[in-house]
């Protein structure tokens, strides 16, 4: 099926600027209308009109491919996936947690990266500023960065493996850590940029635990500007079952909302945490 987005009808009729014109598709054949009168007989075609919608979550496949690629003007994607470091009862999933932290936002601030080794390797950071607008900077290991962040949320190393921990410093608390020959952070932390709507889509949640009551939960947090942390979601599981949950209708989250990942375990246990938004530029 082919469409023709310059629809020319007349500007007092519906097609006029809010509909495409369907083409070279049997499945929607062009009406006509004969009128015969004085004149002699005339035919005229009315072409199939369609309102393009677009559906948040098109499922599997490649229903979304198109905004993957940069094909949808005003949307875009992220997936967040993170991890803790080792065997945690309680906290954020994420990389700095190696015990029961929780994942501490820290205040704005420039960015200082530190690492037992490879002194002077490139690090890219990916996180919002004082504005919560989207920034990004590439700081060596063993140096401070320039910008001033208020959220961190990836950090990758560019040119060389991390031999060993590196720990990213927001005006001079952790905000985020590469583990050890990982690469890149694992965080299941996230900010909505400003001038964004968040349609949160899909979670994945899971375990190493074979045990059968090493029972947990993992629960969503969000936390609104100026606001507080509050649970949109907590799903169960034991015995290292995994969790994949779609939302048919996408949760929906205003600019400059926090999100996060926690979890409880009855034992100690090494979780992990997906999820996936669609992010569409307010108008």
């Amino acid at each position: 099926m082919s469409i023709d987005p310059n629809v020319r009808a007349p500007y007092q009729s519906l097609a006029y600027g809010s509909y495409v014109e369907i083409t070279d598709d049997t499945r929607f054949p062009a009406v006509s209308s004969t009128r015969s009168d004085f004149h002699g007989t005339n035919i005229t075609e009315f072409p199939h009109y369609a309102l393009l919608t677009k559906d948040l979550d098109a499922g599997i496949g490649s229903g979304n491919l198109p905004i993957a690629s940069g094909e949808v003007e005003g949307y875009s994607s992220i997936n967040k996936f993170g991890a803790t470091d080792g065997d945690v009862t309680t906290g954020t999933i994420w990389d700095g947690n190696d015990g029961t932290a929780t994942y501490p936002y820290p205040s704005n601030g420039v960015l200082s990266i530190t690492s037992a080794s490879n002194a002077g390797a490139n690090v890219e950071v990916q996180g919002l500023d004082s504005n919560f607008e989207l920034v990004t900077e590439i700081v060596a290991i063993g140096s401070a960065g320039s910008a001033t962040f208020s959220r961190v949320f990836r950090a990758i190393m560019v040119d060389t493996n991390n031999d060993k921990d590196v720990t990213i410093n927001q005006g001079g608390n952790i905000a985020a850590k590469i583990i050890e020959d990982q690469g890149q952070t694992l965080m299941a932390v996230y900010t909505v940029p400003a001038g964004k709507t968040a349609y949160l889509t899909h979670v994945n949640y899971s375990s190493d635990k074979s045990a059968t009551n090493s029972a947990m939960q993992f629960r969503l947090f969000t936390r609104p500007e100026n606001g507080t942390f509050n649970i949109k979601g907590v799903l169960g599981s034991a015995g290292g079952a995994v969790i994949d949950y779609k939302y048919n209708v996408p949760l929906k989250f205003d600019e400059k909302t926090d999100i996060k990942i926690d979890v409880v375990a009855a034992q100690q246990t090494t979780c992990t945490a997906t999820f996936e938004i669609i992010l569409v530029d307010n108008t």
